[in-house]
């Protein structure tokens, strides 16, 4: 499934769209692991790493910071080893390069060269984050990909697949038909409507 197909109809969860991949073609299905920490500090998030594993992806709240990069080089590499699926900063991330070279599956609001400190400050692992936007619980689902970050509720997420997978399903069909000739406005229903409006 893709998050465009999702964002058809569902109305919930989608991170803002400037918060994009930092490498292309990953496709990322996964359960939500959140942190929330404040801006010059990264001490939490190098701790909780060690809590995350194989299935999660790491949504991490910057709670309002645009400069300070909490995530770069060897945190992606610890990421990689505990075998996270994925993360997400709502904030800049930095070594761009070096996230590239290990292949992780990562999305930010862009790099910054200006990284974080430990000070110890505090903030809060597993809570409620917001990421672009969107509202964040531990535990909900996440799709990521070229499209962007969704992040479902639990409760949401039968009906959510349920629906993608027809609307898949049936763009699987109705591509060869325009790449054939039909027109768009006629599989879609779009030219009915104007017409019956021209015609009233």
């Amino acid at each position: 499934l893709e998050t465009a197909t999702i964002g058809h109809f569902y109305h919930y969860g989608f991170a803002a769209p400037e918060i994009r991949p930092v490498i292309r073609g990953k496709v990322v299905a996964a359960t939500a692991a959140t942190l929330a920490i404040p801006g010059l500090d990264s001490t939490l998030l190098h701790h909780c790493l060690s809590q995350c594993g194989p299935g999660y992806f790491l949504a991490v709240d910057r709670l309002g910071d645009r400069k300070y990069a909490c995530w770069g080089g060897g945190v992606t590499r610890m990421a990689a080893m505990v075998g996270l699926a994925g993360g997400c900063v709502d904030g800049p991330h930095t070594d761009t390069l070096e996230i590239e070279e290990q292949g992780f599956a990562m999305w930010s609001r862009g790099s910054s060269p200006v990284t974080t400190r430990l000070y110890d400050t505090g903030g809060g692992f597993n809570v409620p984050v917001s990421i672009g936007g969107a509202a964040v619980l531990p535990g909900y689902a996440v799709l990521a990909d070229d499209s962007g970050v969704l992040f479902i509720a639990p409760e949401d997420l039968d009906d959510v697949l349920e629906r993608a997978e027809f609307l898949t399903a049936r763009g699987a069909v109705n591509e060869p038909r325009i790449t054939a000739g039909e027109h768009l406005g006629q599989l879609s229903g779009a030219t009915k409507m104007v017409e019956a409006k021209l015609n009233g």
